[in-house]
């Protein structure tokens, strides 16, 4: 489940940063040599407290489903095992009787599967662009007070964005703008959890904001 929310994820940020230029004022360009910044901007939306909060939210919300699907496969599979053995002790018309039940219960809990990330898909969506769509406001405040005439995506995983080669570590913002962030959003860290509750980065699409 935890590897199917890290790819829910992957469908949700793709159009985050490109509305959320378009949106945006252009500033005039500041006069003088460029300087230039490095964010990972899944990374940085991931770890903030408000995310972090809201995923672990989500997470409960579908516990109950996780128990169904797990209630699902295990008598799937305990019918399976009595069927197999009392394989020769019964009828052909019995085997395929129990193997059509099995078959039906299969579908069943595929469907059941189906909706469930489906709804799962929608709400990390919307979830993450909520909260995404807020840290790039944080990120073009904080580029603007710095003086970064050029802000780039520094994910491993970027498909549409120029991937950079090299950076200073004195270039990435990712953590100020985190820090930023969660100041302003107020939302204070969430508790220790046993595993880590954002998806890692590299494991989501990243999409560079169109040039304003």
């Amino acid at each position: 489940m935890k590897r199917s929310l890290a790819l829910i994820v992957s469908l949700a940020s793709g159009i985050v940063l490109s509305a959320a230029a378009q949106t945006s004022p252009s500033p005039a360009a500041p006069a003088g040599p460029a300087k230039v910044a490095v964010i990972a901007f899944q990374a940085a939306v991931g770890q903030t407290n408000e995310f972090q909060r809201n995923f672990a939210d989500l997470q409960k919300k579908y516990e109950p489903k996780r128990a169904q699907l797990k209630t699902q496969a295990d008598e799937i599979d305990g019918l399976e095992k009595q069927l197999q053995a009392q394989a020769d002790k019964l009828s052909d018309a019995e085997r395929a009787n129990k193997a059509k039940v099995i078959d039906d219960k299969k579908k069943q809990a595929q469907r059941f599967a189906e909706d469930a990330q489906n709804d799962l898909q929608g709400e990390m969506q919307e979830i993450y662009n909520g909260v995404a769509s807020k840290v790039y406001d944080v990120l073009a405040t904080y580029a603007q007070q710095q003086g970064f005439t050029l802000v780039m995506d520094g994910s491993t995983n970027q498909q549409q964005a120029p991937v950079v080669l090299y950076a200073s570590p004195s270039t990435d913002i990712t953590k100020a703008v985190i820090d930023a962030y969660n100041v302003k959003s107020g939302v204070p860290a969430p508790p220790a959890q046993p595993t880590a509750m954002a998806p890692k980065p590299g494991t989501v699409k990243q999409v560079t904001p169109a040039a304003h």
